[in-house]
């Protein structure tokens, strides 16, 4: 299957999905609010563009860029609005069956309850109300937190500092400071006005190395050219230069040309390869790796040998890999590696699905194996709705001692 049917067809399938549940909000919608037939109409027709505008959006080149994230963002915060909604009935569903099941289990022949006389007032309309509040509850938690993501969340940007110990840190390099960014995912939704915002946070992290750890253009590579000048902008930001690595929707785009717009702007691209950082007797080795996406486009992958191939066994090892899920298979070889991809999760209400979904659980935030040490960043841009809910975008200011 290539790759642009498999993106059609999960877009189908999502499509479908969400005018299954959409159907099913409505329905609850007007129960819960005890909406007229005309508002429930109008609702259901606001629905109906909304899954119309995001799959509308993913259609609109650069040259529609601003329709196409006016309509994404619309159509993100409606289909987030069906899906939170979705979940949060459940409960609610749940507890109206269990309820009728009891009420059965409780009632006589003649309708009233076991126990109690034929005239002795009920309790159905009290659960009722209870279950409808209940729902209407849910539906407005679903729909605010989703527009106040769309609106606010996703570009509530924070700035994550991070002291990490190497023990074959050189003296002279204690206090080096890498600036991370990672998922940029620049195209509908991360234009000039996110990555401006990303520089000014950039130069005011004070970075002696800065590097980019994947997914730095969502799917259109006619991007490209944009996420070339942000990089030729990070340049004089950091003493020791801007280091990259690609990840999975890099590939999707065309990694030939996104690397190709790195290097253009000084970008030193890690593709399986290292470099040293600092002065002779006072370096560490920075290496970087291609996703494991990679093989799929005629990428060579992850080669964890190539990338280390020559560098002394003495010095600390920083490794760039965008999927933490092949952390597993490279902890033994590095002293800290920095990823991506998981976004945090992106949307955490409550709980974070991709803490339970994803492979090893390895979803933001710094972890240890056998010595060896992993900071997963929740990225800066975003995959799918363009919104963000229990994890803002992230830069990352990793300073590290011997």
């Amino acid at each position: 299957m290539s790759e642009s049917w498999r993106i059609t067809t999960m877009l189908l399938t999502v499509l479908l999905i969400s005018s299954a549940l959409a159907w099913y909000v409505v329905r609850r919608a007007r129960w819960a609010f005890a909406l007229p037939r005309s508002v429930t109409r109008a609702l259901g027709v606001v629905c109906a563009l909304g899954l119309v505008a995001a799959t509308l959006s993913r259609s609109l080149g650069i040259e529609y860029a601003g329709a196409a994230a006016a309509l994404g963002a619309f159509g993100g915060a409606v289909m987030l609005s069906i899906a939170i909604s979705s979940v949060l009935l459940i409960p609610v569903e749940v507890g109206r069956g269990i309820a009728k099941l009891v009420s059965t289990l409780t009632t006589r022949a003649d309708g009233a309850p076991k126990g109690e006389s034929a005239a002795s007032p009920e309790s159905p309309p009290r659960r009722a109300f209870i279950a409808q509040a209940a729902a209407g509850g849910a539906l407005t938690l679903g729909v605010g937190s989703s527009v106040y993501g769309t609106v606010f969340g996703r570009r509530d940007y924070t700035v994550e500092t991070i002291p990490v110990r190497l023990e074959k840190l050189p003296a002279a390099l204690s206090g080096l400071t890498i600036v991370q960014l990672s998922d940029l995912h620049v195209g509908t939704f991360v234009g000039e006005r996110e990555l401006a915002a990303a520089i000014s946070l950039v130069r005011d992290a004070k970075a002696d190395v800065v590097v980019l750890t994947g997914d730095l253009l969502d799917h259109d590579v006619s991007y490209a050219p944009v996420l070339s000048r942000f990089a030729r902008s990070l340049q004089g930001l950091a003493r020791y230069g801007v280091f990259a690595v690609p990840g999975n929707h890099d590939h999707y785009a065309g990694a030939r040309e996104v690397l190709r717009g790195l290097r253009e702007a000084d970008c030193k691209v890690l593709l399986n390869r290292h470099v040293r950082i600092g002065q002779p007797g006072a370096q560490l080795v920075l290496a970087g790796l291609d996703d494991v996406a990679g093989p799929r486009f005629g990428s060579p992958g992850p080669l964890l040998d190539e990338a280390f191939a020559g560098a002394p066994d003495q010095l600390a090892r920083v490794l760039l890999s965008h999927n933490p899920a092949f952390f597993p298979t490279s902890h033994k070889q590095s002293d800290l590696t920095l990823s991506g991809h998981t976004h945090g999760g992106q949307v955490t209400l409550f709980i974070n699905p991709a803490e339970l979904v994803l492979r090893h659980g390895l979803v933001r935030g710094l972890y240890t194996v056998e010595g060896s040490q992993l900071y997963v960043n929740r990225g800066f841009g975003t995959a799918g709705p363009p919104t963000r809910i229990g994890s803002p975008p992230e830069v990352t200011r990793l300073v590290l001692h011997g």
